[in-house]
């Protein structure tokens, strides 16, 4: 089932977003096995993300293939050292003491990190994340850090029953994204969507998507 799901996921997903950039699939491996994971890669998965640094730690030398490695859950200081050298990717810098952390812990091991600031879209008290109208100054600040390297944004819209909200949020979140792409080079990612929500934003302009359920049923917690 792993199989077939991430073949016609994989053949759903337009090739290009409506600003012909490319989209990126990380699948969500929250609660995975590594035989689950491995089937996934085997089936064309090329990018995993984990919410759980333990998970990640446990299963890092069972994955196979040559697959990039994200972390897409929240992050707590304390636990960045176990991910430095090893991620490709941090999604959720919701917070200047967590870049600091990143900052300091790759500088040290000689080493760039690539990181997506998390933005909270929806003003959600449950949700991390920069407020929009706190993101400048955010950027500003963590873009001067050292061994530290802004790729994008990432946001997950609230779980909500109206579609117009959605895409207005996930439009505004293209609109900040273009804003910052124009004067930052590094700037490529777009990080918004999910199993439930991903068709939406990619159609308003996200070139990165985060997909579990989708791919392996349901989790079993």
């Amino acid at each position: 089932m792993i199989e077939v799901n991430t073949k016609n996921l994989l053949k759903e997903i337009p090739e290009q977003n409506c600003f012909g950039e490319k989209i990126t699939l990380v699948a969500a491996v929250k609660l995975q096995s590594v035989e689950n994971i491995n089937r996934a890669i085997a089936a064309g998965i090329e990018v995993i993300g984990d919410n759980h640094v333990q998970e990640f730690k446990d299963k890092y030398d069972q994955i196979v293939g040559k697959v990039k490695r994200h972390f897409i859950g929240h992050l707590q200081t304390n636990k960045v050292k176990y991910l430095i050298g090893k991620c490709d990717l941090y999604h959720s810098v919701d917070r200047l003491s967590l870049a600091e952390e990143i900052s300091k812990r790759s500088a040290k091991a000689g080493v760039e990190a690539n990181a997506l600031i998390q933005v909270n879209i929806g003003n959600e008290e449950s949700k991390g994340g920069f407020d929009l109208d706190e993101l400048d100054a955010a950027y500003a600040t963590i873009k001067a850090m050292p061994a530290l390297k802004i790729k994008g944004l990432m946001a997950m819209l609230p779980y909500i029953d109206d579609e117009v909200e959605l895409r207005r949020l996930a439009t505004l979140m293209r609109k900040k994204f273009d804003e910052l792409k124009a004067v930052d080079k590094d700037f490529e990612y777009l990080s918004m969507g999910m199993s439930g929500d991903w068709r939406l934003c990619v159609e308003c302009g996200s070139n990165m998507i985060r997909v579990g359920t989708t791919i392996f049923g349901q989790r079993n917690y």
